[in-house]
């Protein structure tokens, strides 16, 4: 395989770059400016669950971008995944907050959908959300924790990508293989 992965590597960065960006905006920008203009606590739901609403195919988008992108440098750096010291690790721990960064998304999304039921004024939406009643006060609170939750996980992404790409870096790739094999050997004896 080559060693250049341009393609993936830009899938898994701008996939990111945009589901961190998204989140934190949404976060900050869209539930601030619903906060501000929305005057009840029903209308700044229902203008920042539109929002967010809207936002929902292009995050889609980008996490999926983001997960090939990272399934493709998995595929093209396992071996050193499997022979460099330390790489497995942040691997692994990669791998970890990813899982809990969709985890929050969805539940953040769950939450939200919720929300936009039970303060929409269509009354299909009304009828969907009695069928299936939320404590309004704590649904919200969750929402915020959730989606704050979010750009903090995909921060961490952010970092541990860094790491990966320093060590990638040939000063760092020679010792991490021979303290690999060297941990190895030690164990064989």
């Amino acid at each position: 395989m080559s060693e250049r992965n341009t393609a993936i590597r830009s899938l898994h960065d701008l996939g990111l770059a945009a589901w961190f960006g998204g989140s934190l905006m949404g976060a900050i920008g869209l539930n601030g400016a619903a906060k501000a203009e929305g005057g009840t606590e029903a209308a700044e739901d229902r203008i920042s669950s539109s929002g967010w609403a809207k936002w929902v195919p292009v995050n889609a988008a980008a996490i999926g971008a983001h997960l090939f992108g990272g399934g493709g440098l998995l595929a093209a750096n396992a071996h050193r995944v499997a022979t460099q010291q330390g790489v497995a690790a942040s691997t692994t721990a990669k791998t970890v907050v990813t899982a809990a960064a969709l985890a929050a998304t969805a539940y953040a999304r769950v939450l939200g959908k919720k929300i936009e039921l039970a303060s929409s004024s269509d009354p299909q939406d009304a009828e969907k959300a009695q069928k299936h009643p939320i404590d309004l006060h704590k649904a919200r609170r969750q929402l915020a924790y959730a989606q704050w939750a979010v750009p903090a996980l995909t921060g961490g992404l952010v970092v541990l990508n860094a790491l990966h790409g320093e060590q990638q870096r040939p000063t760092e790739q020679i010792p991490g293989m021979w303290e690999r094999a060297r941990s190895v050997t030690h164990l064989c004896v």
